[in-house]
């Protein structure tokens, strides 16, 4: 048999068995595993996993799903309170693009993928090359599958207080990696009817938005 990068021998990210992922799961006895099969894998992974479900009514019947595996990441909304500013990014996104967005330039929190760090560590690391911002302590707001049906990411959400003594860097974001990030620091009211007028279409960034005029750092300053 042909070697096959990713399962018997290493990919171009030094990966095998990337096959394997899901055969073990055992914990929802109405769902049993059957095949997992390893369909394409550029920097993360699509795979086909057949299995079993029981439905509510007690009949077995067999599924396949796609799953895209991008590992997981953290996102985190930088505050000044006392200035009532909030630092953003502004970044061309393809998919945004070819799916009628009219020019793809997404104005988002800053976000990354965990890749081998801590969410924690993770997040100040991506702050600091997207914002060029060191943060202050971090407040953890929630963890969400963002787009459940098809990708397997967990995102871990995060807010931190900064001032302008904090932006010690330019940020932009890795140049060796296509990153071309522009650092927005806009008033908070102004970041929050964007999330109403549609100038900023990103889901997670508007999940965080909304939480800090509900329940977050400006929750109080709305409410006097």
């Amino acid at each position: 048999m042909t070697p096959r990068p990713g399962i018997d021998t290493p990919d171009h990210r030094g990966r095998t068995g990337l096959d394997q992922a899901g055969r073990d799961l055992d914990r929802n006895p109405d769902v049993v595993i059957r095949d997992v099969e390893l369909t394409s894998q550029g920097w993360h992974v699509l795979r086909r996993t057949t299995f079993d479900h029981r439905r509510r009514d007690g009949r077995w019947e067999t599924q396949a799903r796609e799953t895209y595996d991008r590992g997981n990441g953290a996102v985190v909304l930088p505050y000044d309170t006392r200035r009532g500013l909030v630092l953003l990014t502004r970044q061309f996104r393809y998919p945004a693009y070819v799916n009628d967005h009219p020019d793809g330039m997404l104005i988002e929190c800053a976000a990354g993928l965990l890749d081998t760090d801590d969410p924690h560590t993770a997040i100040r690391r991506e702050s600091a090359e997207e914002l060029g911002v060191t943060l202050g302590p971090l407040t953890h707001v929630t963890d969400a599958y963002m787009s459940p049906g098809s990708v397997t990411e967990c995102l871990h959400f995060f807010a931190a207080p900064y001032t302008a003594a904090d932006r010690t860097g330019t940020g932009g974001g890795i140049e060796e990696d296509g990153e071309d990030i522009e650092v927005l620091e806009l008033p908070f009211t102004e970041a929050l009817a964007m999330t109403r007028d549609g100038r900023i279409a990103d889901g997670k960034t508007i999940l965080l938005l909304q939480w800090a005029a509900l329940n977050g750092p400006f929750a109080r300053h709305r409410n006097g």
